[in-house]
């Protein structure tokens, strides 16, 4: 029988109104599926089709610390012996993340028709790879609820990287952004009236003045300042819509390392995600060659899915992956080693967490260096801007008996 679209309207057992579309033979089949998931239908109808289809806002995205409560509150459910079904039906209705209720809705549909639950998640690309073949190592192994925790360690530990992250950079940003509104506001503002009253002065102004003049004249000249405008702006859209494709990645990534400040602290959240990554998938039961190809994946920059890519071919080969791994310098010689101690003592999970857990510590570290380090040079740098600006403005002032004629 042809399964057509049904719009939705149901109140769950805490008496929270939902809307959500299934598919389904007949309408009587539609609210068969309602009740099922333990809510009290109050609208079944067809959804709308072609021109008249209901135009839906965008419901925005899945956030990492999103997957880690689900997962962390999943495994607690399946821990005490609740069914998946009835998992997913409490979790999609107190997830704060309308993206991720749409989502679980959708997977514990699928589930009730009998997929697996690896299956129906990897539908949705806001699962990540690493999740779904953990999840499907649990399932074969019998142990989802514990694998789940993992997931959510794993996941947090993310979030915290990221945090970091965004901790040593708001700063440096928000100084910069700051620094660059101020001179262009005194460039259009403040220097074309000095400027009139140089002009009225006569004479010959000094170098830094008329560089500044100069200057101000670009920017506020309507033929320059609209298209750089429109320049920067395009540029930050395509940047935006083009910063995951393989061809920006192969120019941007190497250039994060190089970087004379952060670029240390970019190569540690890189190995700190690598080897964390690494760790919770060979714990799960996934094969090295797939935990290869998931970390490579989710590694976060292209220099180090790379060298992963030239393990994997070794590995393949019958080699450890030690030995590959110090062909390449991104990886330092004591995670080679830990990694060597790991194979060869059988404990290769615990040796990559510890690594995972040392550069967890020198990202916080090398965070906390860069924030000490960092806030004087950015007083520094704005102080030099808008002094050297005013002392540009105020020089033939100083010279006022030699410029007035």
């Amino acid at each position: 029988m042809p399964q057509s679209e049904y719009l939705v309207k149901a109140r769950s057992r805490s008496g929270r109104l939902i809307e959500t579309k299934l598919r389904a033979g007949t309408e009587a089949d539609a609210l068969m599926r309602v009740r099922r998931q333990g809510l009290t239908p109050i609208a079944v109808e067809l959804a709308s089709t072609g021109l008249n289809r209901e135009i839906r806002m965008g419901r925005g995205s899945v956030k990492p610390k999103d997957l880690a409560l689900f997962s962390r509150q999943l495994a607690t459910m399946l821990g005490s012996g609740l069914p998946m079904l009835r998992c997913l039906s409490i979790l999609s209705e107190q997830t704060q993340s309308p993206r991720l209720r749409d989502l679980l809705q959708d997977v514990r549909e699928k589930v009730e028709q009998g997929e697996s639950f690896s299956e129906a998640l990897a539908r949705h690309k806001e699962f990540p790879p690493l999740m779904v073949s953990m999840v499907r190592a649990g399932e074969v192994g019998g142990f989802l609820d514990g694998t789940m925790v993992q997931i959510a360690e794993s996941l947090e530990a993310d979030v915290r990287l990221r945090g970091k992250i965004k901790a040593a950079l708001t700063y440096p940003v928000a100084v910069g952004v700051i620094a660059i509104v101020i001179v262009i506001g005194m460039l259009i503002f403040v220097v074309p009236v000095f400027e009139e009253l140089f002009a009225s002065f006569g004479g010959e102004l000094p170098l830094p003045t008329r560089m500044l003049v100069t200057l101000s004249d670009i920017i506020t000249n309507p033929l320059f300042f609209i298209p750089a405008v429109a320049l920067i702006a395009g540029g930050a859209m395509w940047y935006r819509a083009n910063k995951h494709s393989l061809r920006v990645r192969n120019v941007v990534d190497p250039l994060k390392f190089r970087l004379p400040v952060f670029g240390g602290l970019f190569r540690k959240v890189a190995l700190a995600r690598f080897t964390r990554n690494m760790a919770s998938l060979v714990r799960a039961g996934v094969p090295i060659l797939t935990a290869l190809d998931i970390v490579g994946e989710t590694s976060g920059n292209v220099v180090v899915g790379r060298a992963i890519a030239d393990v994997k071919e070794s590995v393949r080969q019958g080699t450890g992956i030690a030995r590959p791994l110090s062909e390449h310098p991104v990886f330092p010689e004591m995670v080679v080693q830990m990694i060597a101690v790991g194979e060869d003592t059988g404990a290769l999970d615990a040796m990559l967490g510890k690594v995972a857990d040392f550069y967890d510590q020198e990202v916080e570290a090398t965070t906390e260096q860069l924030m000490a380090l960092i806030e004087p040079i950015m007083i520094v740098i704005l102080g030099g801007v808008v002094g050297g600006m005013i002392v540009a403005l105020y020089l033939p002032m100083f010279k006022i008996f030699e410029v007035i004629k």
